[in-house]
């Protein structure tokens, strides 16, 4: 959820820090702060807001010279969000500072046994109590640091990547990470510290992800040293050749990342199935699932757990696998998933679904699922992420970084690899025809250019936008492949312009919702000639005789909608399993504009963050 960096070498560590701040900001945007070494003492400044207030604040409070620095922007968990609660946190003595991106689930008890020894507490936060207990363990062992730290954090509970600082020795960083992800950026004589590799990448293109349960001891002119928490064992560095660039980070002309990150999903998808689906010779290859193929084939279901859009992802693989490969198919939201005691059997495929690789929910469920003897495949887009390394096997999505909170290219390119996956296993099964599944990949191969063309739409679909904009309540309707691009649609316009938004299949809307519809409110129809649509015209029928406002997302060249619908915003012709790919690209489109005519921060949505790596 937070962002944490941190920067020890022979350069200004102020700018390294500020930036890397700026490029983590998705990941919260309640507080932000930098605690910097000057080489005779420590200054720190935060502040309620965004990175760009603490810039404003921080050169007027202190001066930005020196070497070491550690820097934070925050999403609230324990505390509201506001100057003290802010990150960085002092230990009573002052001599440490600390930064941290987690919870501490234990932190009550061990307040009120630091309260009994007299230490005293400013903040609301679970942060400003991991600390005082490290100064505790310090002072009371008479140990150095990163044995403080050891010894700490094996008395807490939850999860956590800190960064550590102490006066007394300035010239080591203390990191440590358990379920929240922490990169280590090895640059020449000197090393960065970030939740994610993007605040270092123009310095340095070695990284090192720590694991679960490690701790780095991050020395000045010499190398780290990484340990296991639990039991001390030194580990052997990895270090990773980063796939990154800076201009993949930018923006590139565009006003949002959310926008820019809607138009990449043709480059996006190209990228997912590039190398993987070989179209002359009717192949697709897998290393991740031609390994374990055996595994598929002979699973008695498969379950996906995930979360947000990466679950609505995982509904519409469970149309595609169930029609295709004919494997049954369970689709779990991870936050549920590990808490009601779940029925996993040891031939199970669990498919785990992530754009970041670190969501906390979908972790746990993982390592639930493998406790229980279940096959465990990853699909998430971030190399060298917890999930990729947690699960015995996976794909990734190739998409690229996705910056802006709302995700949208992440979710076309989930259901790309997924839709790999089931007609491999088709194919492989012989549940489909040969010339069926050559006809498939072939049209796979062509929707990166029908997306260019849904993309057209833009202008038309910014003056439905500026008709709609003041709603206070839409309702997207979709039925069979469509209801889970239905579920997106809606999540996507109360994510970033906050209205009131609900998804339904069609066939439900006379069960319940029709009660809503009114003058006032729009309904949005995935209307594809592909599948139901007699049965989903009937649908817009009856809306139609209840004065709704009817926005229909249509196959091209369609009359029949056309006739009935206020608007209508069109998409090329594709094969059914296919349209998902196509329909969700008008309605990213549609919540974007809203937004942004609200003049919401289309990126940084409210109480939002990217990546949630807490529970």
């Amino acid at each position: 959820m937070c962002g944490i960096v941190g920067y020890i070498g022979h350069r200004e560590a102020y700018p390294i820090v500020l930036q890397g701040l700026q490029r983590l900001e998705y990941r919260g945007y309640d507080s932000a702060g930098i605690a910097l070494y000057d080489g005779k003492d420590l200054k720190v400044s935060k502040t309620k807001g965004k990175v760009a207030d603490l810039k404003k604040r921080l050169e007027k409070e202190i001066s930005t010279e020196g070497s070491i620095a550690i820097g934070h922007t925050r999403w609230a968990t324990h505390g509201v969000p506001n100057d003290v609660n802010s990150h960085p946190h002092y230990s009573n003595s002052g001599n440490l500072v600390i930064i941290h991106n987690g919870i501490i689930e234990n932190y009550d008890a061990l307040r009120q046994e630091l309260l009994k020894r007299g230490y005293a507490f400013t903040s609301d936060t679970d942060t400003e109590v991991l600390v005082n207990l490290i100064e505790d363990v310090k002072t009371k062992e008479g140990v150095k640091l990163g044995k403080a730290v050891q010894i700490a954090l094996n008395q807490t509970v939850g999860a956590y990547a800190i960064a550590v600082f102490d006066k007394t020795k300035p010239d080591e960083i203390i990191v440590a990470r358990l379920g929240s992800p922490l990169a280590i950026g090895v640059g020449d004589d000197e090393f960065f510290i970030a939740s994610d590799a993007t605040p270092f990448i123009e310095y340095t293109n070695n990284a090192i992800y720590l694991e679960d349960g490690e701790m780095a001891i991050v020395r000045r002119h010499k190398d780290l040293k990484i340990r296991k928490i639990k039991d001390d064992t030194l580990v052997v560095p990895y270090i990773q050749e980063l796939q990154l660039n800076l201009e993949q980070i930018e923006k590139g002309g565009y006003d949002h990342f959310m926008l820019k990150e809607i138009y990449e999903q043709p480059a996006a998808i190209t990228d997912t199935f590039r190398g993987r689906m070989r179209v002359n010779e009717g192949l697709i290859k897998m290393a991740g699932v031609d390994d374990n193929i055996d595994k598929f084939l002979n699973a008695r279901r498969i379950i996906i757990v995930a979360c947000g859009t990466s679950w609505h992802a995982g509904l519409v693989a469970e149309y595609i696998f169930e029609e295709f490969s004919r494997i049954p198919v369970e689709v779990e939201y991870a936050s549920e998933f590990r808490y009601r005691n779940p029925v996993i059997y040891k031939d199970d495929v669990v498919i785990a679904i992530s754009q970041s690789g670190e969501t906390a929910d979908t972790m746990a469920a993982i390592k639930l699922a493998k406790e229980q003897g279940a096959f465990v495949f990853g699909v998430c887009n971030v190399v060298g992420s917890s999930i990729s390394r947690e699960t015995h096997a996976g794909a990734y999505t190739h998409a690229g970084p996705e910056i802006g909170v709302a995700s949208t290219k992440a979710f076309t390119t989930q259901i790309t690899v997924l839709t790999l996956i089931a007609l491999k296993l088709a194919k492989k099964k012989g549940a489909i025809t040969t010339s069926t599944f050559y006809a498939y990949l072939q049209e796979l191969e062509r929707i990166p250019t029908k997306v260019k063309t849904a993309l057209e739409s833009n202008e038309h679909v910014k003056f439905v936008a500026e008709q709609y904009k003041d709603v206070s309540n839409a309702l997207y309707l979709g039925r069979g492949y469509n209801f889970p691009v239905a579920l997106e649609g809606a999540l996507k316009l109360k994510e970033i312009s906050y209205i009131h938004a609900e998804g339904y299949p069609a066939a439900e809307m006379k069960h319940g919702p029709i009660a809503l519809i009114d003058e006032q409110m729009p309904v949005i129809v995935i209307a594809t000639k592909k599948g139901h649509y007699e049965k989903v015209v009937s649908n817009i029928e009856e809306i139609k005789a209840r004065s709704g406002k009817i926005i229909g997302i249509v196959t091209a060249g369609d009359t029949e909608v056309k006739r009935l619908a206020d608007h209508i915003i069109e998409i090329p012709e594709t094969m059914e399993a296919l349209t998902p790919l196509l329909t969700t690209i008008p309605l990213q489109l549609l919540s974007y504009h809203i937004a942004v005519m609200l003049e919401k921060n289309v990126d940084q949505p409210r109480n939002l963050a990217k990546s949630v790596t807490v529970e």
